[in-house]
């Protein structure tokens, strides 16, 4: 049996479709449920934006390394008495393009994107899409970038070679807004790529209201300084066709792979929920995810429309990679609410459900920012808590009548976590970026999700 700093270990892998990779693997699971000590508290953790396994089971590794020192550095056993083993769930996914998720690769927002780069980019895409001609398409988009610049034709053409990389049904949900991804499938290619590169204005940055840091933010719940990174941050975030070009291939990358995550989570995951549960009705079940896992995780746990409940102890999301507004109640004032919300209004979490947000996920800060830009939206800080399309891992968890906002803590700290909230944990001091998740002070996160329940 496997280990991870001592927490016996057990992978899942999942195909594409949702389906187990090698059932064995989940019967090695069930079994050592009935081992002696049997577990008292299973780890269910997902990975997010990771192009292959080696660097899913790194994070894994880092992260329990990192939990079992937290656990070590203390007076006295916390989890005395208690069997903690791992679930990692393996599932495929494609990074999106940014710098600083990709060393040496495709352009970063900011950045000027070359021909080279965005061709780059495009071969990052291959074999990432289900539809059976799409290496095809993505190699006449590849073929049409030295043209973008000088031809309206061939950003009509770019475009629509890939849009036809996926289909509506894969766009449900995104932000909420289906004139969004009308948009985004129907406007011409010239246009769309005009609006996804074009800069945003000095006064589209400040909005029709109080200017950044002002009015606005304080009444939404922020600091002067929490501005500081979102809107203000995106004054050349767009430029230029080619970077117009590169926002679209990571709004579709983006898209793609909430789909799959979302799928992977209610037709593979939930489903090994139920038999978990069914195997060991007291086991505490603790689901952790990070960037798209987080999505990925909170499908799980909502599980299918027709499926009944499989009830959790406790769900952390890492810089999870979903609406703000996706466990939300009545979000835009009109009676809806989030794609998730019966997790917390069905009582599908028994514990804490936890959420790590900071300024500093450019990942997920940015990606929902790119609707705001097709919508052409003026808002007081895109990308913030203001910005109707906004993420759940920069702002944390809004409009949520069952949020509260503080603060991560360094070690040592220690968390009271209740039943049936959702603590969103500001984690702007020691979360440097959408992938810095595996350190101390989130593992001790975790720890006090467990100690919770």
């Amino acid at each position: 049996m496997a280990s991870l700093s001592g927490f016996p270990y057990f992978e899942v892998q999942l195909n594409k479709g949702a389906e187990f990779v090698d059932p064995a693997e989940t019967e090695a699971l069930l079994e050592h449920l009935s081992a002696d000590p049997a577990p008292t508290d299973l780890v269910v953790i997902s990975h997010g934006w990771n192009n292959d396994m080696a660097r899913a089971r790194q994070l894994y590794g880092e992260f329990f390394s990192n939990l079992r020192q937290v656990i070590d550095s203390g007076q006295g056993d916390p989890l005395a008495g208690r069997h903690v083993s791992v679930a990692g769930i393996l599932w495929p996914s494609k990074k999106f393009a940014d710098k600083e998720l990709i060393p040496g690769g495709a352009a970063a927002f900011g950045d000027d994107v070359s021909e080279a780069e965005l061709e780059q980019q495009i071969g990052n895409l291959m074999d990432g899409f289900d539809s059976d001609d799409a290496n095809q398409r993505l190699e006449r988009a590849r073929q049409l970038v030295i043209d973008l610049e000088n031809s309206p034709n061939a950003r009509r053409k770019f475009v629509d070679e890939l849009r036809g990389l996926i289909t509506e049904e894969g766009l449900v949900g995104f932000v909420d807004r289906p004139d969004i991804e009308d948009d985004l499938m129907t406007l011409p290619g010239d246009i769309l790529l005009d609006r996804l590169g074009t800069p945003l204005m000095e006064e589209e940055v400040a909005g029709a209201g109080a200017p950044i840091g002002g009015a606005a933010a304080v009444g939404a719940g922020m600091g002067p300084g929490d501005a500081q990174g979102s809107a203000a941050g995106f004054g050349n975030l767009f430029s230029g066709i080619k970077a117009g070009a590169s926002n679209l291939l990571n709004l579709l990358t983006y898209y793609k792979m909430k789909k799959r995550a979302r799928l992977i989570g209610t037709d593979g995951v939930y489903p090994l929920l139920e038999r978990l549960r069914a195997a060991s009705p007291e086991l505490k079940l603790h689901l952790v995810g990070h960037s798209f896992g987080g999505l990925l995780v909170t499908a799980a746990v909502a599980g299918p429309d027709d499926k009944p409940a499989v009830p959790v102890s406790s769900l952390t999301l890492l810089q999870a990679a979903f609406s703000h507004h996706g466990i939300a109640e009545n979000w835009d004032d009109r009676g809806n609410d989030g794609h998730y919300r019966r997790v917390l209004s069905e009582g599908r979490v028994q514990g804490p459900v936890v959420v790590t947000h900071t300024v500093n996920d450019k990942a997920v800060g940015r990606a929902y920012p790119l609707a705001s830009r097709i919508a052409r939206q003026v808002a007081a800080a895109l990308g913030d808590a203001n910005d109707k399309y906004g993420g759940i891992g920069r702002n944390g968890a809004q409009k949520t009548p069952e949020a509260r906002f503080e603060e991560l803590l360094d070690i040592g700290g220690v968390y009271t976590f209740s039943a049936g909230a959702v603590h969103n944990l500001k984690a702007d001091s020691f979360i440097a970026n959408h992938s810095d998740v595996a350190n101390r002070q989130t593992a001790n996160v975790l720890l006090g999700a467990i100690l919770a329940t």
